[in-house]
């Protein structure tokens, strides 16, 4: 009779064994036991910018929804980079002077198609003025500069490119920013193996692994970019995702010192802050007039890690996507002159025409 008891009890602990050994790093995702002082923060210390926002739909019932969310969180004026050019621009552009003229503004797109017809430089150059005297703000450049774009030759356009030229001298003519987004993490590129810290990440997302080469070497992208920078000192850039440099401050800090019109913003890079919080508080001393708010997604649940890793001094808490963060965060603890300065005076320099009235006065 015991022996039967025991054969029974081990039978019961089979299941919880296998799926214990059976569970993928998909799947284990730990409660933490740690017991430390913290607390969620939902509201931003001081009212923000953010600059980095896609909205494709921007009528006036989306911008009274828009709008509720950002008083919760304390966003006073939103970025969208999604405008686009010509009539789709000109349409969001007259739906917000009709409804909150100081709390939305819109960055414009240039069409990369076409490259390499007579006179493709010019009519760009000439449509982004134009856009530009309609209301908006600044120059928005996606990834796919570099990644898809080909000329009418069949060849992949790289991001400095002379036939570009005229776009980024008229941004710096009329004195407004271009905010840039070139390549992806460098992790893309690399052998997706048990090295790769993006591992699940690309598992999840198979779509966003790339061959070391493909469509070019990940530092080629980015030395055109750089190339770019430094060829147009008049223009203001801002460096989408920190340049993809936020997990190497170091070589982030001396790109600042080498090209004095780069800013870069933190969207979509706060864990690679939030898991060095003494380097990355020093950084942030170092450069507090280069650095802009950004989130990328608009999902107002996800700024309190935001708001938390910039303001408090919290130690280990989580992260709101495993995919991009298995590791937990710590706070900055940034001093408010350089919290303002992030969040919101930065921009109010770098973007013409901001409502100055919607922020702390020093």
């Amino acid at each position: 009779m015991k022996f039967i008891k025991i054969a029974f009890f081990i039978l019961a602990l089979l299941p919880i064994t296998a799926i214990s050994q059976d569970m993928g790093f998909e799947e284990y995702n730990p409660t933490s036991t740690l017991v430390v002082e913290g607390e969620e923060i939902k509201t931003a210390k001081f009212p923000f910018i953010d600059i980095h926002s896609h909205q494709r739909n921007m009528d006036s019932e989306r911008l009274t929804q828009l709008l509720a969310d950002m008083d919760l969180i304390n966003e006073a004026i939103m970025v969208n980079l999604s405008g686009g050019s010509g009539s789709s621009l000109n349409q969001k552009l007259e739906s917000i002077r009709q409804n909150y003229p100081n709390r939305f503004v819109v960055f414009a797109n240039v069409n990369f198609d076409g490259i390499g017809e007579k006179g493709w430089s010019e009519k760009a150059a000439a449509q982004l003025e134009n856009d530009i005297k309609n209301g908006a703000k600044g120059l928005k450049v996606f990834k796919s500069l570099g990644l898809r774009y080909k000329d009418t030759n069949g060849n992949r356009v790289a991001i400095d490119d002379p036939r570009l030229d005229a776009i980024w001298a008229k941004c710096g003519e009329l004195g407004v920013p271009v905010l840039i987004h070139a390549a992806d993490p460098k992790s893309f590129w690399h052998p997706m193996d048990s090295d790769n810290e993006r591992w699940l990440e690309l598992k999840t997302h198979p779509r966003r692994k790339r061959s070391a080469t493909n469509p070019a070497p990940w530092q080629q992208i980015i030395d055109e970019q750089h190339r770019m920078f430094k060829k147009h000192p008049n223009t203001n850039f801002i460096n989408a995702h920190m340049g993809w440099f936020a997990n190497d401050l170091t070589k982030l800090g001396k790109l600042l010192d080498e090209m004095p019109n780069m800013n870069v913003g933190i969207s979509a890079v706060i864990a690679e802050l939030g898991r060095q919080p003494r380097n990355a508080k020093a950084f942030f001393e170092k450069y507090q007039d280069r650095i802009l708010f950004g989130k990328d997604s608009w999902k107002p649940e996800e700024f309190p890690t935001y708001f938390r890793i910039l303001e408090s001094d919290d130690e280990y808490f989580p992260y709101y996507k495993k995919y991009h963060a298995f590791w937990a965060m710590y706070g900055l603890d940034l001093p408010d002159i350089v919290l303002k300065k992030v969040y919101y005076k930065n921009a109010l320099r770098l973007i013409p025409g901001l409502d100055h009235t919607l922020f702390p006065v020093d």
